[in-house]
C-alpha cells in the first residue's frame, strides 16, 4: 500500500519537469556579460526565479511565486534532507550572492554590485516560496526593448558547473544576436558571422568567470573554464560548440568559439544532412538548378576534386552540389579575398589531411564547419 502515494508523488513531479521545460529566461546582455560573485546553486536558483516572471505583466512589487516543488524537481532533490538543503541554499544566496555589473556611461564606466533575491519567504507546511527580487536588478530582467537574451530554462537545469552556466549564458547572448541580424539584416556578413564564431580574451574570460586569480596556468583554465563546461553545453543543452586558441607570441591571448543550434524535428531551417533548404517545391526546383549549374562551373570544384574531398559520383547528387553553392562557396570567396585562391587551396589541402575525420555522407556539412572555424582565425591574423 505504501507504493501507491509514491507513485502519484512521481508522476507530479513527472509533470513539474514538463512545465519547467517550456519556460524561458530573459535577461539584459549588461547581467549576462557581469560576473556572478556566486556559486552554482545561487546562480541557477536565480534562472530559475527569472523564469517565473511574467515579461508581459511584471510583478509591480518585485515579487513572484514559486512551488518548491518546482524547485526540487529543477534541483532534481528528493531525500528527506531537501528542506534544509533548501534553506542552506537560500541563505547562502542572500549572504554569499551578488552581480557585479559594469556599464558604460560617459567617458568612463558604472560599476554596480547588486544583490539579486534579498527576501525569501517560505513556511514548512506551504508548497508556496515568495522570492522577492531587489528593485535595481528588475531593469535586467523586466521591460527589455533591445540588448537582451532568452534561453531555455531546461537548458540551464543540466549544467553542474558555475562556469558552464556562465559560459551557456554569454554563448546564447552572442547566438541570438546572430539569428536577430540573420533574418533582420541590418550588419554586414562578417559581423553577423562574429556573433556565431563569438572571440573573447583570456583576460575578458577570466573576469566574467571570476577567475582572475585562480588557474594561473592556462592549462587548469582551460580545463575548468572551457573544455569541462563545453561538454556539459554539449551534452545538455540546444548548442554544440567548439573553439580554438589563438597565440599572441608564445602565450594564448584569445579564444575563438564556433557555436551551431542542434536541429530539431520542428525546425524547417536548411539542414547540410539531408539538404533541406528550401520549403516551396517548385521553387526549389528552380533554384536547385542554378545553383547545380553555377557548382559545375566552379574553380572550387575542381579544387574539391584535386584534393580527393569531392568525387565524380558525388558530383551527380543534385542537392549536394546546390548545398555546396549556396552555403559553402560563399565562404571560400571570402577566405579568396583574403589570402588570394591559393589561400583556399592551402586551406582545402589541410581538411583532406584531415579526412578520417569526416563522414562521406556528410561532406557538405564538414566541408562548411570545417571553412567557418578557420575563417575568425584568418580576420584575426589580417587585423594585427
Amino acid at each position: 500500500m505504501s507504493s501507491i502515494p509514491e507513485k502519484q508523488e512521481n508522476q507530479k513531479q513527472v509533470l513539474t519537469l514538463n512545465e519547467l521545460s517550456k519556460r524561458k529566461v530573459v535577461e539584459h546582455n549588461s547581467l549576462i556579460t557581469s560576473i556572478a560573485k556566486m556559486d552554482k546553486t545561487p546562480l541557477k536558483m536565480f534562472e530559475l526565479a527569472v523564469s517565473c516572471i511574467n515579461t508581459e505583466e511584471p510583478p509591480k512589487d518585485n515579487i513572484v511565486y514559486l512551488s518548491k516543488r518546482d524547485l526540487f524537481a529543477f534541483f532534481k532533490v528528493s531525500d528527506n534532507d531537501k528542506h534544509s538543503r533548501f534553506k542552506q541554499a537560500v541563505e547562502k544566496m542572500q549572504k554569499q550572492a551578488f552581480f557585479q555589473i559594469k556599464e558604460e556611461q560617459g567617458k568612463g564606466f558604472k560599476f554596480k554590485s547588486i544583490v539579486p533575491i534579498p527576501y525569501v519567504e517560505w513556511t514548512d507546511y506551504h508548497d508556496e516560496v515568495k522570492i522577492e527580487f531587489h528593485r535595481e536588478i528588475m531593469p535586467y530582467l523586466i521591460n527589455l526593448k533591445k540588448n537582451f537574451t532568452q534561453h531555455a530554462l531546461s537548458d540551464i537545469a543540466e549544467l553542474n558547473s558555475k562556469y558552464s552556466i556562465i559560459l551557456y549564458r554569454w554563448l546564447s547572448m552572442n547566438y541570438s544576436q546572430y539569428e536577430h541580424y540573420s533574418t533582420k539584416g541590418g550588419r554586414r556578413n562578417e559581423q553577423v558571422e562574429s556573433y556565431r564564431n563569438p572571440s573573447i580574451s583570456i583576460k575578458e574570460l577570466r573576469i566574467m568567470t571570476d577567475t582572475v586569480n585562480d588557474y594561473e596556468r592556462f592549462q587548469s583554465l582551460e580545463t575548468w573554464i572551457l573544455k569541462k563546461p563545453i561538454e556539459e553545453i554539449n551534452a545538455h543543452t540546444h548548442f554544440n560548440v567548439t573553439y580554438d586558441k589563438i597565440k599572441a607570441g608564445r602565450s594564448i591571448d584569445s579564444i575563438v568559439f564556433h557555436i551551431e543550434k542542434k536541429r530539431t524535428a520542428d525546425d524547417n531551417s536548411y539542414k547540410l544532412d539531408d539538404q533541406v533548404y528550401i520549403e516551396d517545391k517548385k521553387q526549389k526546383e528552380e533554384t536547385e538548378k542554378d545553383l547545380v549549374f553555377e557548382a559545375m562551373k566552379s574553380k572550387y570544384t575542381q579544387i574539391l576534386l584535386e584534393n580527393m574531398l569531392l568525387s565524380p559520383y558525388e558530383m551527380t547528387d543534385t542537392a549536394l552540389m546546390a548545398g555546396l553553392q549556396a552555403h559553402v562557396y560563399p565562404l571560400y570567396d571570402e577566405l579568396k579575398d583574403s589570402r588570394g585562391l591559393n589561400g583556399v587551396k592551402d586551406h582545402l589541402s589541410y581538411v583532406a589531411s584531415k579526412q578520417e575525420d569526416y563522414s562521406k555522407r556528410n561532406i557538405a556539412k564538414y566541408l562548411k564547419k570545417a571553412i567557418e572555424q578557420y575563417l575568425p582565425t584568418v580576420k584575426r591574423q589580417d587585423l594585427s
